[in-house]
């Protein structure tokens, strides 16, 4: 599965058979998990193994939302897949154990919400109100509000709130932005219809069409057209929501 940036943080509890993340840069070692992991924001996309059948129980987390239960600074997680353990000693089997004793999802996640509940900082960071606010308006506006109108917004500097986004993120909010444009098109895409590039990236917020499209490859590994055709061949299965990000990868 070929998966594009997307704004969300995750933490994931692996109760199947092992999977392996692989870095879209392939200098970039790739990674085997058999227990848990916790993922920051993603810049670029990146590849997912995973064998025929799957079991996962997974938060996916806002940008920041992470922030209160990691106990890391968010730069530790950008762009990496960190092992469950690393983030939260000793608590992968115990997690997995417990997870293994219920049979219902419902359950499953009642467990996981536990531990969540458990891990939650008695105090927010300090700067992480100022980033859920600026980052809030970043989703709302699908990436539409400048940096400098946030930041003028909340009375602040651009470097204190680029400062602050990197502590409770991991990247800036520029880079926040980018991500929420770049989601905002991708998950507008019907591929059951024509599909106007143009306007889409118009509509998006892409005014020079050649960045749009370095972008668009950068984020996807495909051209546009190559995207829609691949959507097409595998469309989303009767019953789910479209599957408007990830791809089958070569």
């Amino acid at each position: 599965m070929n998966v594009p940036p997307m704004p969300s943080a995750h933490l994931f509890v692996n109760l199947g058979g092992p999977v392996r993340p692989r870095d879209s840069d392939p200098s970039v070692p790739s990674a085997v998990f058999t227990g848990g992991w916790f993922m920051g924001g993603w810049t670029r996309r990146f590849l997912f193994e995973y064998p025929a059948r799957v079991r996962l129980v997974g938060v996916h987390f806002k940008p920041w939302g992470i922030s209160p239960f990691a106990g890391v600074p968010a730069t530790e997680l950008r762009d990496r897949w960190v092992p469950f353990d690393a983030v939260w000693q000793w608590s992968s089997d115990r997690i997995r154990n417990q997870v293994g004793d219920v049979a219902s999802a419902a359950g499953t996640l009642r467990v996981l919400e536990e531990e969540l509940r458990s891990r939650l900082a008695e105090a927010p960071s300090r700067g992480l109100g100022l980033v859920q606010h600026a980052g809030g308006r970043l989703e709302a506006s699908h990436g539409a509000v400048s940096v400098g109108a946030l930041a003028d917004a909340a009375g602040v500097s651009g470097n204190h709130l680029a400062a602050q986004f990197k502590s409770h993120v991991g990247i800036t909010p520029k880079r926040v932005a980018r991500i929420y444009r770049f989601a905002r098109l991708i998950l507008s895409v019907d591929a059951l219809r024509p599909v106007d590039w143009s306007e889409f990236a118009q509509t998006a917020g892409y005014f020079d069409q050649a960045h749009f499209s370095r972008e668009f490859k950068d984020f996807t590994g495909h051209t546009p057209t190559e995207y829609l055709a691949l959507r097409r061949r595998f469309p989303a299965e009767q019953g789910f929501p479209p599957d408007s990000g990830p791809m089958p990868a070569d």
